[in-house]
């Protein structure tokens, strides 16, 4: 299996909705690592790290997000695998 990390930055109505811990449940259940914070633009980023395949599973998670909010656009970036301990709500911006 190929391992990856993707940085990824979702646009809408993404903040005041618990889009950073819906990210973090969902990371935890499929077992990928990193990080999610809120941007002072209105988005949220994320870094997440794990399978290929787990990694799929979150984006196509992130394109809806939790109730009450509106994903507009999921921007990807594909990077090299990096090493993270669990999946954190990070406060800085």
């Amino acid at each position: 299996m190929s391992e990856v990390c993707a940085r990824v930055k979702v646009s809408g109505r993404v903040q005041g909705v618990s889009f950073r811990r819906f990210t973090q449940q969902q990371a935890q259940a499929l077992g990928v690592t990193g990080w999610v914070r809120n941007l002072v633009d209105g988005r949220v980023e994320a870094m997440i790290c794990g399978e290929q395949s787990d990694v799929e599973r979150m984006l196509t998670a992130l394109r809806t997000g939790p109730d009450y909010a509106q994903v507009d656009k999921l921007e990807s970036e594909t990077l090299p695998m990096q090493s993270f301990h669990g999946f954190i709500i990070r406060y800085d911006q």
